[in-house]
């Protein structure tokens, strides 16, 4: 996250921050950005709270067993998710995409 505010905040670009892992993640976020981007980029993996769930609630993902995850443990998105606009959802810090999308 302070990666991808440093750039951000390098190029100019104005920002405003959603905290999904505090707040939450409204489901039709969640959804939109699976229909987007497929659950399988959303899903941090090997982060901590995906790695301590048990076994059953790992194994067998699919796009709605994955949105049910996301919005009930909203630490298990991967961060950052910027919405640049329709059809540019940016998920993780990627400098080279990030230039590619916002850069003006």
């Amino acid at each position: 996250m302070k990666k991808a505010f440093a750039w951000l905040e390098g190029k100019g670009i104005e920002y405003q921050l959603h905290d999904y892992k505090k707040l939450g993640a409204p489901a039709e976020r969640i959804h939109a950005w699976i229909e987007e981007v497929g659950w399988e980029t959303l899903v941090n993996a090997k982060g901590t709270t995906f790695r301590q769930l048990p076994p059953q609630r790992q194994q067998n993902l699919d796009a709605a067993k994955a949105a049910v995850l996301m919005a009930e443990f909203p630490s298990v998105i991967k961060r950052p998710v910027i919405e640049a606009g329709k059809k540019k959802l940016l998920v993780g810090f990627d400098p080279a995409r990030y230039e590619q999308v916002l850069s003006r």
